[in-house]
């Protein structure tokens, strides 16, 4: 599986090639602190005053080995498939040596780093659902008032939970319909590039 850069990306990647191999593998260990404590602007300052160049440059430089790094440990992708990926950038074989070393150094550390900021959510694991319908009362003989009883079991950190909801019929369809309008948004591209981000 190859991986597919944007033009964005390319941009930000061809500043590497102008640099030293020693700078390009100092590059790469800012990257992976970067996932793991965040932005750090004094450190782009200091390589951009060292390299004579602004620090917007180095940072976009960072930030475009940052995403070529952590999209490869997302997807597992062989030596091969990164060296296939690097080779359209168009770089030298060192530099492309470098990079697939970087990639081989540092992907297990990276796909544990993103496994801890994945967000902990509970999963589905089941549902049952009851209609009641109240036809009459002592004050009211002639009332219909339906109410939807749910009760969702969620599976978290490998305990199952249970949650009971009510709701009355128009209120249960309107969610349904603002789940379905959820899910035809997830079928556009930008929410595609969102969802293959996150993962």
């Amino acid at each position: 599986m190859l991986l597919d850069l944007s033009e964005e990306h390319k941009e930000h990647l061809a500043f590497l090639p102008q640099v030293d191999s020693a700078v390009v593998a100092e590059f790469g260990r800012i990257a992976v602190e970067f996932l793991r404590r965040g932005s750090n602007p004094k450190v782009y300052e200091g390589a951009a005053r060292k390299l004579n160049v602004s620090s917007d440059t180095v940072q976009h430089g960072v930030e475009g080995l940052t995403y070529l790094l952590t999209e490869s440990s997302k997807l597992m992708i062989s030596e091969l498939d990164f060296q296939d990926s690097v080779f359209v950038l168009g770089f030298s074989e060192e530099l492309n040596k470098l990079l697939l070393q970087l990639y081989l150094d540092n992907r297990k550390e990276i796909r544990t780093i993103l496994s801890e900021l994945a967000p902990d959510l509970p999963s589905y694991h089941s549902l049952e659902w009851r209609l009641d319908v109240q036809l009459a009362s002592r004050s009211l003989r002639q009332q219909i008032k339906p109410a939807v009883t749910i009760k969702l079991h969620l599976n978290h950190n490998g305990s199952q939970n249970t949650n009971v909801l009510q709701t009355d019929p128009a209120t249960l369809l309107h969610l349904v319909q603002q789940l379905e309008q959820a899910l035809e948004e997830m079928k556009t591209n930008h929410c595609r590039r969102v969802v293959r981000n996150i993962k």
